[in-house]
C-alpha cells in the first residue's frame, strides 16, 4: 500500500473529488492507497505517522509549500518521496520532469525510478526549491495580512507588491564564502537549491537538482527604477544586458545582518530566523520518484 499525504489548502481545488481520482488513477495500476487528506499544518505530522507506519514511499499531494514540508521529512530517512503537483506553480514536479497532470504522475510513481537529489538547508531549516530574504519576504508577509484580512489571493498580491514597491529598500548584508568577505546592499538576496536558470522563457527553471551546489543571486546597489529593468531584461532573455545582477555558485554561503532576526521565505512559505544565516548544500539527501528520462 502506497501512503498519500494530500493538503486541502492546495490549489483551491474539491478535495473529495481529487481524493477519488488518486485512488482511480492507483487502482489502474493495481495499486492500492492510503490518502489522509489534511491541512497544511498537519502535513508534517501525517507524513511521520506514515514513516512510523513502516511506509518506503510518501507521495504528497499539493504545491510547492507541500512537497517541500514532506521533502524535509523525508530526507536522510531513506524514505522516497511521490510527487503528485496539485499546487498553482509546482516548480519542483517541473523541474523533475514530472507530469503536471494526476494520472501521469501517478504512472511516473508506479514506474518506480528512483533519483537522488539534494536539499538546501538554513540553520538547520531545510527547502528543495529556495530561499530569499530581501523583497520577496516583505511582500510574502504583506499579501498574507491582506489575506487575512479579507482579500482575494490575487487582489491581495497585486495590493502587496504596491506597497512593498512604495516601500522599496534595499538589506545591507555580509556575505561570506570560501574567502570571500563582501559588504553588499540589496533589494534581496536569493538562495537556490542547485542552478536556476534567469534568462529567457525559463525564468526560474533548473535542468539538475543534484549538482551539490547553492545558486546565490542578488542585485548590489540596485536602485527600484533598475529593478524594473532587470526583471524586463530577464523576460527577454537579456539579462546580460541589466546592470548589478550578481550569481554565484557555492557550497556555502554565511549572511550576516545588522539585525538579530530576518524575515527568510523557505519555498515560498514565510519565517523568521536567527542570523547569521548559514547556507550549505546535502547533496543526494532526497530520494525522490522522477521519470527515467
Amino acid at each position: 500500500m502506497l501512503h498519500v499525504v494530500v493538503n486541502l489548502g492546495s490549489g483551491g481545488r474539491d478535495h473529495g473529488a481529487i481524493a477519488g481520482e488518486i485512488a482511480s488513477a492507483f487502482a489502474a495500476h493495481g495499486v492500492e492507497t492510503s490518502i489522509a487528506l489534511v491541512t497544511g499544518r498537519e502535513v508534517a505530522l501525517a507524513t511521520r505517522r506514515a514513516l512510523k507506519e513502516g511506509a518506503s514511499v510518501v507521495i504528497a499531494g499539493g504545491g510547492d509549500g507541500t512537497i517541500s514540508t514532506v521533502a524535509s521529512v523525508l530526507a536522510g530517512s531513506g524514505a522516497t518521496l511521490g510527487v503528485l503537483p496539485l499546487g498553482t506553480l509546482n516548480h519542483f514536479a517541473k523541474d523533475l520532469r514530472i507530469p503536471l497532470d494526476i494520472p501521469g504522475a501517478v504512472a511516473t510513481i508506479v514506474a518506480g525510478h528512483t533519483i537522488a537529489v539534494d536539499v538546501g538547508e538554513v540553520n538547520g531549516l531545510p527547502f528543495i526549491n529556495n530561499s530569499s530574504i530581501g523583497l520577496y519576504p516583505r511582500m510574502v508577509w504583506e499579501r498574507e495580512k491582506q489575506r487575512r484580512g479579507g482579500r482575494r489571493k490575487w487582489l491581495a498580491l497585486v495590493v502587496a507588491i504596491g506597497r512593498i514597491w512604495r516601500q522599496y529598500r534595499r538589506v545591507r548584508v555580509v556575505l561570506q564564502h570560501d574567502s570571500e568577505h563582501r559588504v553588499v546592499h540589496t533589494p534581496f538576496v536569493f538562495v537556490g537549491n542547485n542552478q536556476y536558470q534567469i534568462e529567457g522563457l525559463k525564468l526560474g527553471g533548473r535542468q539538475r537538482l543534484d549538482a551539490g551546489v547553492l545558486h546565490v543571486t542578488m542585485a548590489p546597489g540596485m536602485t527600484r527604477a533598475e529593478l524594473v529593468r532587470g526583471m524586463a531584461a530577464a523576460l527577454v532573455g537579456r539579462l546580460h544586458d541589466a546592470r548589478h545582477f550578481e550569481s554565484l555558485s557555492v557550497k556555502a554561503v554565511t549572511i550576516q545582518a545588522r539585525r538579530k532576526r530576518l524575515d527568510v521565505t523557505l519555498d515560498g512559505e514565510l519565517t523568521v530566523v536567527s542570523t547569521p544565516l548559514f547556507f550549505r548544500t546535502h547533496p543526494g539527501a532526497l530520494r525522490a520518484l522522477a521519470p527515467a528520462s
